[in-house]
């Protein structure tokens, strides 16, 4: 600020003393644009008004209140301006900050994965849970630790989407575990990536209890997950769905209509019991992967 208003002090002294040969008018434009990171808007305009005023005054030409006007409105605009770039990026900062601090203390493992399948980014969560043998996990593969979370990388044609899923994850020391993974794709400089939430569920699965007949005539407790067959149309539209399609977009995708798509879909929440779309992308991800 104070050089800002010793560069205002040096242009209109400097302006006064050649006035007869020369306008310095427009060097108002920096002590300006060096203040707007600190002024109010009002404030801006305030002195953008005032370094205009001073322009008119020393300039060498007759005083005109139009062209006095135009170098208010100027130099207040490019004020104006510079600050609400300056006010962006700051508040860019601020967030990110934020953000970086809020994933470093989540008890959470978060991780973003780049377009090549390796880690890019993780907090400290992350690390405890998957235990990388050289303690940290950026530069690894994801495929080392969450298999599954690799395939959401090969749908560079889709849309942003988000879904869950559980899957089996592996640890640095070949210990297995099951997690519960949220993630969301998204572009950055043109290039897909996937940001995850993984959580531990090992403890939270059931153990399976030993069927009665199983000890009456020497079956098994193990019998096969038979999963519902899906025809042509539902494996299409399926399809379209985890890769973040809309009914519209699948609907015009397929050349068929909306009530069709919205049939199908009914039909594959029948199929599969369950009630969301969120529910019925897991489900896809967990049981029909090689179909789709």
């Amino acid at each position: 600020m104070l050089a800002s208003i010793v560069m205002i002090l040096l242009i209109a002294l400097l302006d006064f003393r050649i006035r007869n040969f020369l306008a310095l008018g427009f060097l108002y434009l920096f002590p300006i644009m060096l203040a707007a990171a600190f002024l109010p808007r009002w404030l801006i305009a305030l002195l953008g008004t005032a370094c205009g005023v001073l322009a008119e005054i020393f300039s060498y030409l007759d005083f005109s209140l139009v062209r006095m006007g135009f170098v208010c409105l100027g130099l207040t605009g490019c004020g104006l301006f510079v600050g609400e770039l300056i006010r962006n990026r700051r508040f860019s900062i601020e967030s990110q900050a934020q953000l970086k601090a809020l994933v470093e203390t989540s008890p959470a493992a978060i991780v973003t994965v780049g377009e090549r399948g390796f880690i890019e980014l993780a907090n400290q969560a992350a690390i405890d849970l998957m235990a990388p043998r050289d303690g940290r996990l950026i530069g690894h593969p994801i495929a080392a630790f969450l298999p599954d979370l690799h395939h959401a990388l090969r749908w560079e044609e889709a849309p942003q989407f988000r879904a869950a899923m559980q899957c089996r994850g592996h640890r640095g020391d070949g210990e297995a575990f099951t997690a519960d993974v949220w993630f969301s794709t998204y572009k950055q400089d043109q290039t897909p990536r996937v940001a995850a939430i993984v959580m531990d569920v090992t403890e939270n699965e059931s153990v399976p209890q030993p069927n009665a007949a199983s000890h009456d005539f020497g079956a098994t407790s193990e019998q096969p997950i038979s999963r519902p067959t899906l025809n042509e149309r539902e494996t299409q539209v399926l399809r379209l769905l985890v890769q973040g399609l809309t009914n519209k977009q699948i609907a015009f995708s397929m050349e068929i209509s909306s009530s069709a798509v919205k049939n199908a879909m009914q039909q594959l929440f029948a199929k599969m019991g369950v009630r969301t779309r969120s529910q019925l992308v897991r489900v896809a991800l967990q049981d029909y992967r090689n179909v789709l």
